[in-house]
């Protein structure tokens, strides 16, 4: 699948007889961007079968999955043959069924490494690095040998803050963790991809800025096929995924996009971006920094088309699938503990996003991601109790555009075959 450019995407709507055409791709397109879900806990733990949880992803339109293989706990004794996944101290069942299940569901998978045994680091916490790299580097080999399909990978997960990783140096991050990782990954595979950074969007207590993190392993000689990152927004109340960033800050987020796209290429010239979690938290439940369920799903939408249109983009992750048991930890999901879907949930199989207005001129950018869907869709207005249809189309590598006259306060929506996406009204 590849993704035509907006701009040529955003004014090549024939708005006769209500038919929205895409302009052909050319051959420069970046390959498109793939949308998906982190929540290890969910697919390890939660309600019904495996098969019916990744079912569920199916029915969701995921396109890849974040997954994490922890080495303190596959590797819990020191192995005695470390780069060879048979060997009897490695224990791989645990993931096994998850990732072998996400394979036959034909989900893609960018796989992370973390968390450090006892045994690699003087019997100190997981979250301190490994004495030496040797340790790090013969797992990455063990597990790209046990999981030979993967192609994406990750090292590690927000280094640049201390409750991730003790010391917090870029510079031991890449000698111990990332470039032993990238170098016996890609001994061991061909055409694969290892994502380094993985960073935090800010330093918090003892940490390092994401800015200063990416100039860190640009000096000390970092190798890596992606630059991996987590944009947050730091205020949710204050600040969308696409407005309301400090563009002169050291934090990195969503709404300063640009500037990650920046510093990437100048310290690793076209290393790819990969947005590996993201999310808004919900209030109810979360009343301290939740947004309503109606903007969450919005901001799904706004963050789609940011993850589109970004240079060298090729994933953005949501985190989390569903809210978290303990009210002080994340309530991003998509849907509620109970299991009740949020809006935000059919935000997910069919993303709309408002792109711009001019007087009544409005842009819109769509996708219709669940194979619930079809490529056929329609845009709809609300006209008193009635929903009315204004445009309709194919799409085009999944996605649609329009551009036409939408008065501000206008309520649209998406549909396609049995799906409706929430209402996204105009501004």
């Amino acid at each position: 699948m590849r993704r035509p450019t907006f701009v040529r995407l955003a004014f090549a709507f024939a708005t006769l007889t209500l038919v929205v055409s895409f302009a052909a791709p050319t051959a420069a397109a970046a390959p498109g961007v793939r949308y998906g879900i982190a929540d290890d806990a969910w697919l390890e733990h939660g309600t019904g079968t495996l098969e019916s949880r990744l079912a569920k992803l199916d029915d969701l339109g995921v396109q890849i999955v974040r997954f994490t293989l922890r080495w303190d706990a596959i590797a819990p004794t020191r192995p005695s043959a470390a780069t060879d996944p048979a060997d009897t101290a490695y224990d791989w069942s645990a993931d096994d069924a998850i990732l072998n299940g996400l394979r036959a569901h034909g989900i893609r998978v960018v796989l992370g490494l973390l968390g450090t045994p006892g045994w690699a680091n003087g019997g100190q916490a997981s979250n301190v690095a490994p004495t030496t790299g040797t340790s790090f580097g013969a797992f990455a080999r063990a597990a790209a040998r046990h999981y030979p399909w993967v192609k994406q990978w990750l090292i590690w997960n927000e280094p640049n803050q201390q409750r991730w990783l003790r010391p917090t140096s870029a510079a031991v991050y890449v000698t111990r963790l990332l470039n032993p990782a990238y170098a016996a990954i890609h001994a061991q595979l061909a055409s694969v991809q290892v994502g380094g950074g993985v960073t935090a969007p800010r330093a918090a207590a003892g940490g390092v800025s994401p800015v200063a993190w990416i100039l860190g392993m640009h000096a000390a000689h970092a190798r890596l096929d992606a630059y991996a990152h987590n944009p947050y927004p730091l205020n949710p109340k204050r600040e969308s995924p696409r407005t309301g960033g400090c563009t002169h800050c050291t934090t990195l987020t969503m709404a300063t996009i640009g500037n990650l796209v920046t510093d990437v290429a100048r310290s690793f010239g076209a290393a790819r971006i990969w947005l590996t979690e993201y999310g808004y938290q919900t209030n109810p439940p979360d009343t301290v920094l939740g947004v309503s369920p109606g903007l969450q799903a919005r901001y799904v939408g706004d963050a789609s088309y940011v993850a589109y249109k970004t240079p060298r983009a090729d994933m953005l992750i949501h985190f989390l699938y569903r809210d978290e048991p303990d009210i002080g930890r994340f309530q991003s999901g998509l849907v509620t503990l109970a299991g009740a879907t949020k809006p935000a949930f059919a935000a997910f199989q069919l993303p709309l996003a408002e792109v711009s207005r001019q007087g009544t001129r409005t842009t819109l950018w769509g996708e219709v991601r669940s194979p619930l869907g079809a490529s056929a869709y329609r845009l709809e207005k609300r006209v008193g109790a009635r929903w009315v249809p204004f445009a309709t189309g194919l799409t085009r590598g999944g996605y649609f555009g329009y551009a036409g006259t939408l008065p501000a306060r206008t309520t649209v929506r998406t549909v396609s075959g049995s799906l409706v996406s929430p209402p996204l009204v105009i501004t």
